[in-house]
């Protein structure tokens, strides 16, 4: 169909090919009329002129507009075609001024015959036009002819020249709009993907959290068992040990007494370790609801009044909140950095920085005290890792590379697991004599934020 090859240029003309032929014939039709009705030696002729005009009008429309679907048939519409210039070409040899009706054989060549026969309609209808031009040349003589083909050659070439120009533009726009298609699609393909990676980086996380609970809940019920529980037995223990002494024992109020003060002070050391575990779970500056900057201030000041040593707290971007677990690991960071730098650093000053950056959030903890050698410390993850036992920071007292004493504090492993846990980063940096800074980063895209 020319609709392939003309796309949108011919699709705006639907309302001018199925008007404007019909407005055109009968035009004419009038003009016919009032010519010959009143000239006897051409009222003859009159009959034969309007039964040509009702023959274009019917076959127009049994053919063309009332079975819309005959259009998508191209050879149905080459037959419509060659048909309707045949009569359009008899009317103008009886009657020059129906020259004037080849508009409408243009629009039916541009809009419904397929490139190249496009290109030959278009012809034809510039020779009918021609010829109904030329009307007046006589064409006996070498000289008409010549005429005759110029005036038709006047019409032919400009007509195929424009057809070719609409046909290249067509063209171009169709492949305009097929690149545009494409870039549509790849563009869907892309959100799709997007969206599928946050997916995909949602469960990850998720996945990443889950792990780090069940990894603390480890945790905790290790300290417990170790802990608690074991200070359960010891006053349980101490408890029927009195109740024995009182029932054999010669000196029973003596001998009650020392294992009831062993019970009593079991119960005091368990019930230290039973807040410092509840303490672990939930830390109190961010259960009071106090910002992240806020509560890492405030160890820091407590921190700083307990040892003596000066700590400068900045915090850097814009404040807003963060996920429940990322306070924690970070306020947890600060607090095993601050603890470290206390046992171990035998610093004079300490520098703590909370960064609210674009996607993450950091926490840098830098000291200017005596340092350590990392290669100990690096070498030890994997086997501490392995082995399930946060370690503490090797001191400068250390041999270098020996792996420390496990303690029961959160160590440098345990702080690790936490913020990789979020999907975040630890980082540690010192050297012998060059102060220790440690850097703790986690996600935190800027959506939701707050001044």
């Amino acid at each position: 169909m020319a609709q392939q090859g003309t796309t949108g240029l011919t699709r705006q003309w639907s309302a001018a090919v199925t008007v404007v032929p019909y407005l055109l014939l009968a035009l004419l039709v009038l003009v016919t009329v009032a010519e010959k009705a009143g000239n006897p030696t051409q009222r003859g002729s009159l009959p034969v002129d309007l039964i040509l005009c009702g023959a274009a009008a019917a076959w127009m429309l049994c053919v063309f507009t009332l079975h819309p679907a005959w259009r998508e048939r191209p050879r149905v519409m080459a037959v419509f075609f060659v048909v309707l210039i045949a009569i359009s070409a008899a009317l103008v040899v009886r009657d020059p001024w129906f020259g004037f009706f080849t508009p409408a054989g243009y629009i039916y060549a541009f809009q419904l015959l397929p490139w190249p026969g496009q290109l030959a309609g278009v012809a034809a209808v510039a020779v009918v036009a021609g010829t109904a031009q030329s009307s007046g040349i006589d064409k006996s003589t070498a000289v008409g002819v010549l005429g005759y083909l110029g005036v038709v050659l006047a019409n032919v070439v400009p007509m195929c020249a424009a057809a070719v120009v609409m046909r290249r533009r067509a063209h171009d726009h169709d492949a305009r709009e097929r690149a545009l298609a494409e870039v549509s699609a790849a563009n869907r393909r892309l959100e799709a993907t997007l969206a599928e990676n946050a997916a995909l980086h949602e469960q990850l996380l998720a996945q990443a959290r889950a792990a780090g609970v069940q990894d603390e809940r480890r945790r905790m019920a290790r300290e417990i068992h170790d802990t608690l529980a074991q200070g359960l037995t010891g006053i349980i223990t101490q408890l029927h040990a009195a109740e024995h002494a009182a029932e054999h024992a010669a000196d029973a109020p003596e001998v009650r007494q020392r294992h009831i003060e062993a019970a009593t002070r079991l119960a005091k050391e368990s019930l230290t370790e039973a807040r410092r575990s509840v303490h672990a779970l939930r830390p109190e500056p961010l259960e009071s609801g106090a910002r992240l900057g806020d509560a890492v201030a405030g160890v820091a000041e407590r921190w700083s009044a307990l040892h003596g040593v000066p700590v400068q707290v900045t915090t850097t971007g814009t404040v807003r909140a963060l996920p429940p677990e990322a306070e924690l690991a970070l306020l947890r960071t600060a607090q095993e950095a601050l603890a470290n730098v206390a046992k171990h650093a035998g610093a004079s000053r300490v520098g703590v920085t909370l960064s609210y950056l674009e996607d993450e959030v950091a926490l840098d903890v830098r000291d200017d005290g005596c340092g350590f050698d990392l290669s100990g410390v690096e070498a030890g993850f994997g086997a501490e890792v392995a082995a399930g036992s946060p370690s503490r920071v090797v001191g400068p007292g250390d041999r270098a590379g020996q792996r420390a004493v496990p303690e029961g504090g959160f160590g440098l492993v345990a702080m690790r697991q936490r913020i990789e846990g979020l999907a975040g980063t630890l980082q540690i940096e010192s050297e012998p004599g060059g102060g220790t800074g440690i850097s703790a980063r986690v996600p935190a895209p800027l959506r939701g934020a707050e001044a």
